[in-house]
């Protein structure tokens, strides 16, 4: 589909990393304006239900990220839910989804919410 940088591939890389970590369904990881990585495991508590993404993008803003430029999604999953990532950016963001071996198996453009 698409040939990934290597900062991409990087992300993709520590979100197979934080889904294998606890064997979540899904991993992500984002990065900031800065080039700081931040990546998370879906959560499923009885208090607190969290995508992998929605906690790669709160472990982003909580270390004082700005903006995002760039996140994976790596799930089995065939839609993810992009809400927190358009809360957290300035510009278009392109979001790849990956299987968990890694592939990429789409990518979409995430619009900042105005």
């Amino acid at each position: 589909m698409t040939d990934l940088s290597a900062e991409d591939a990087k992300l993709v890389a520590l979100a197979r990393q934080a889904r294998a970590r606890i064997q979540a369904d899904e991993g992500a990881a984002v990065r900031d304006e800065t080039g700081r990585s931040y990546s998370g495991a879906n959560i499923d508590l009885p208090s607190t239900t969290l995508t992998a993404l929605q906690l790669a993008v709160a472990q982003a803003r909580s270390a004082g990220a700005v903006d995002l430029e760039a996140a994976v999604v790596v799930t089995k999953q065939t839609s993810i839910d992009t809400r927190a990532l358009a809360e957290a950016i300035s510009t278009p963001t392109t979001v790849f989804v990956c299987s968990p071996r890694g592939d990429i198996v789409d990518s979409t453009t995430v619009e900042p919410n105005s």
